[in-house]
């Protein structure tokens, strides 16, 4: 599913108003990391997230 930008922020922002007060400190510092990443260092880190998600019960079995 591709969505438009506007939809993308629009989701987000629903998203957000049913968040915890508590958690938004947080999410506000991890969104403010892609500010500084250039489009291949958010590329790669997708890569590695797809990686990571994919291949997760072998990391666990591999870290026991």
């Amino acid at each position: 599913m591709n969505m438009s930008t506007a939809e993308i922020k629009i989701e987000i922002q629903q998203v957000l108003d049913n968040i915890p007060e508590a958690a938004l400190g947080n999410i506000l510092d991890y969104l403010k990391q892609f500010q500084t990443q250039t489009p291949e260092q958010a590329e790669l880190a997708n890569h590695i997230k797809k990686i990571l998600t994919e291949d997760k019960e072998l990391l666990e079995k591999l870290a026991q």
